[in-house]
């Protein structure tokens, strides 16, 4: 009969090497530990799209620029509180006619848009507000999230491996045994919890020809935390149990 922990015994009919399921006097102990942290964003993005509408092309081209001009101007000079700036996408689309023999262009239809990320929560409030007062601007978000280098994924993975270790030796001693060696740690990701997306501003924009104004009131927006969950198998030898 085949030994299971012999490393050198010949493979399952399968192709599938025997597993090591441990002996009397060395068993084997398998675990799994979790971690689930509340923690308060690093950033957060809001989308920006601008827009133009004119019966000639070259006018709504026109337009759209000038829009996006100030709409970014505003943007930069909220310096280093904007911590990413990207442009999305570009369009200029003619509406044609419904009826009439021949095709014709009724109008021309421009956008472009944006997502900015910010770092500084205090200006947030503010310069949406003053971004959705623009012209045939809108404003969606905001969304908070964690940078992908965050402390607070170590922190998550830290404590899952502790719980692990715990709930093992937690384990072994209901049998009166203790921990012996550590086989295997397998790490089964430290994950972001799904994007918060809940506190948007959707169709929050402005539509009027008024100006920018420098006293726009600021919108009270209040962070919203972030979880975080890390999980891990882990797989320990324990000594003889005392049954």
């Amino acid at each position: 009969m085949t030994d299971p922990t012999d490393p050198t015994a010949p493979a399952t009919p399968e192709g599938t090497p025997d597993l090591p399921y441990g002996t009397p006097d060395a068993p084997r102990l398998a675990v799994r530990g979790e971690a689930r942290l509340e923690v308060d964003p690093e950033i957060a993005r809001i989308a920006l799209t601008v827009r133009a509408r004119g019966t000639d092309r070259s006018t709504a081209l026109a337009d759209l620029t000038r829009r996006n001009e100030h709409a970014l101007t505003l943007l930069k000079s909220y310096g280093d509180a904007i911590e990413q700036l990207e442009t999305g996408s570009f369009s200029l689309t003619p509406e044609l006619t419904e009826k009439g023999r021949h095709e014709r262009v009724r109008a021309y239809h421009g956008r472009v848009t944006h997502t900015a990320t910010l770092n500084d929560f205090t200006t947030l409030g503010e310069l949406t507000t003053r971004l959705a007062d623009l012209d045939l601007t809108s404003v969606d978000g905001p969304w908070w999230a964690l940078r992908p280098d965050s402390p607070a994924h170590r922190a998550a993975r830290t404590q899952a491996v502790h719980e692990a270790v715990q709930r093992a030796r937690e384990y072994a001693e209901a049998v009166g045994a203790r921990l012996d060696a550590l086989l295997e740690i397998a790490d089964l990701g430290a994950e972001n919890g799904t994007p918060a997306q809940t506190r948007s501003m959707r169709g929050f924009a402005g539509y009027g020809s008024a100006a920018v104004q420098e006293s726009a009131p600021a919108l009270d927006l209040e962070p919203q935390r972030q979880t975080v969950y890390a999980s891990v198998n882990a797989r320990f030898t324990m000594t003889r149990p005392a049954l």
